[in-house]
Protein backbone atom coordinates (compact mmCIF):
# COMPACT_ATOMS: atom_id res chain seq x y z
CA UNK A 1 0.00 0.00 0.00
CA UNK A 2 1.21 3.38 -1.03
CA UNK A 3 0.11 6.68 0.87
CA UNK A 4 -1.38 9.31 -1.72
CA UNK A 5 -0.84 13.04 -1.03
CA UNK A 6 -3.78 15.92 -1.49
CA UNK A 7 -2.40 17.31 -4.66
CA UNK A 8 -2.12 14.15 -6.51
CA UNK A 9 -5.67 13.45 -6.23
CA UNK A 10 -6.33 16.70 -7.43
CA UNK A 11 -4.11 16.73 -10.20
CA UNK A 12 -5.76 13.06 -11.10
CA UNK A 13 -9.10 14.57 -10.42
CA UNK A 14 -8.84 18.85 -11.84
CA UNK A 15 -6.52 17.46 -14.93
CA UNK A 16 -5.34 21.01 -15.00
CA UNK A 17 -1.85 20.50 -15.42
CA UNK A 18 -0.78 18.36 -18.09
CA UNK A 19 2.71 17.43 -16.60
CA UNK A 20 1.68 16.74 -13.07
CA UNK A 21 -1.87 15.22 -14.37
CA UNK A 22 0.06 12.97 -16.70
CA UNK A 23 2.37 11.74 -13.73
CA UNK A 24 -0.66 11.65 -11.04
CA UNK A 25 -2.75 9.75 -13.38
CA UNK A 26 0.33 7.30 -14.42
CA UNK A 27 1.00 6.42 -10.74
CA UNK A 28 -2.70 6.16 -9.57
CA UNK A 29 -3.44 3.70 -12.80
CA UNK A 30 -0.42 1.82 -12.68
CA UNK A 31 0.96 1.48 -9.04
CA UNK A 32 -2.67 0.43 -7.47
CA UNK A 33 -4.97 -2.19 -7.32
CA UNK A 34 -7.47 -3.84 -5.23
CA UNK A 35 -4.71 -5.99 -3.71
CA UNK A 36 -1.89 -3.01 -3.35
CA UNK A 37 -4.03 0.36 -2.98
CA UNK A 38 -3.31 3.94 -2.46
CA UNK A 39 -4.33 5.09 1.19
CA UNK A 40 -5.80 8.15 1.29
CA UNK A 41 -6.24 9.53 5.05
CA UNK A 42 -8.80 11.70 6.55
CA UNK A 43 -6.56 14.49 6.54
CA UNK A 44 -6.19 14.07 2.53
CA UNK A 45 -9.79 13.84 2.06
CA UNK A 46 -10.68 16.82 4.17
CA UNK A 47 -7.79 18.89 2.28
CA UNK A 48 -9.65 17.69 -1.27
CA UNK A 49 -12.90 18.63 -0.47
CA UNK A 50 -11.55 22.00 1.12
CA UNK A 51 -9.22 22.36 -2.53
CA UNK A 52 -12.16 21.42 -4.90
CA UNK A 53 -14.53 23.48 -3.26
CA UNK A 54 -12.39 26.74 -2.40
CA UNK A 55 -9.65 26.64 -4.90
CA UNK A 56 -12.08 25.19 -7.86
CA UNK A 57 -15.02 26.72 -7.09
CA UNK A 58 -16.95 23.03 -7.75
CA UNK A 59 -20.05 22.91 -6.40
CA UNK A 60 -21.23 20.65 -3.69
CA UNK A 61 -23.09 18.03 -5.59
CA UNK A 62 -19.87 17.50 -7.65
CA UNK A 63 -18.14 17.22 -4.97
CA UNK A 64 -20.19 14.43 -3.44
CA UNK A 65 -19.89 12.66 -6.31
CA UNK A 66 -16.10 13.03 -6.15
CA UNK A 67 -16.01 11.53 -2.94
CA UNK A 68 -18.59 8.61 -3.36
CA UNK A 69 -16.39 7.59 -6.07
CA UNK A 70 -13.53 7.84 -4.50
CA UNK A 71 -15.18 5.67 -1.34
CA UNK A 72 -16.55 3.01 -4.35
CA UNK A 73 -13.04 2.47 -6.05
CA UNK A 74 -11.27 -0.76 -5.03
CA UNK A 75 -7.49 0.45 -5.74
CA UNK A 76 -8.18 3.16 -2.78
CA UNK A 77 -8.59 2.57 1.23
CA UNK A 78 -9.97 5.54 3.04
CA UNK A 79 -9.29 5.81 6.08
CA UNK A 80 -12.24 5.61 8.50
CA UNK A 81 -14.67 4.78 5.39
CA UNK A 82 -17.41 4.24 7.46
CA UNK A 83 -17.15 7.57 8.73
CA UNK A 84 -16.74 9.60 5.59
CA UNK A 85 -19.69 7.61 4.53
CA UNK A 86 -21.65 9.11 7.02
CA UNK A 87 -20.17 12.43 6.83
CA UNK A 88 -20.66 12.44 2.67
CA UNK A 89 -24.74 11.85 4.03
CA UNK A 90 -25.16 14.48 6.70
CA UNK A 91 -23.00 16.78 4.56
CA UNK A 92 -25.03 16.55 1.73
CA UNK A 93 -28.10 17.80 3.67
CA UNK A 94 -25.70 19.76 6.21
CA UNK A 95 -24.87 23.63 6.18
CA UNK A 96 -21.54 22.64 7.90
CA UNK A 97 -18.45 21.98 6.10
CA UNK A 98 -17.75 17.96 5.26
CA UNK A 99 -14.74 17.83 7.69
CA UNK A 100 -16.78 18.41 10.27
CA UNK A 101 -19.12 16.03 9.94
CA UNK A 102 -15.87 13.54 9.12
CA UNK A 103 -14.22 14.62 12.37
CA UNK A 104 -18.05 14.05 14.20
CA UNK A 105 -18.13 10.68 12.78
CA UNK A 106 -14.64 9.60 13.25
CA UNK A 107 -14.79 10.72 17.09
CA UNK A 108 -18.17 8.49 17.09
CA UNK A 109 -16.05 5.59 15.98
CA UNK A 110 -13.43 6.46 19.19
CA UNK A 111 -16.07 6.24 21.53
CA UNK A 112 -16.74 9.92 21.83
CA UNK A 113 -20.63 10.68 23.33
CA UNK A 114 -20.42 13.86 21.25
CA UNK A 115 -18.50 16.51 19.68
CA UNK A 116 -18.36 19.72 21.73
CA UNK A 117 -18.04 23.25 18.67
CA UNK A 118 -19.32 26.47 18.64
CA UNK A 119 -19.94 25.98 15.26
CA UNK A 120 -23.42 27.05 14.79
CA UNK A 121 -23.96 24.91 11.79
CA UNK A 122 -22.05 21.66 13.12
CA UNK A 123 -24.43 22.38 16.23
CA UNK A 124 -27.19 21.29 14.36
CA UNK A 125 -26.21 18.05 13.49
CA UNK A 126 -26.88 15.26 16.48
CA UNK A 127 -22.82 13.92 17.14
CA UNK A 128 -22.10 17.92 18.22
CA UNK A 129 -23.17 20.11 20.97
CA UNK A 130 -22.61 23.32 20.33
CA UNK A 131 -20.73 25.88 23.80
Amino acid sequence: MVGIDTNVLVRFIVQDDPDQSARAGQSLTTALSPDSPGYVNAIVLCKLVWVLKRAYKYPKPLILAVIEQLLNTRELALEHPDAARSALQSWQKGEADFSDYYLAAINRLAGCSTTIALDLHAGDHPDFTLI
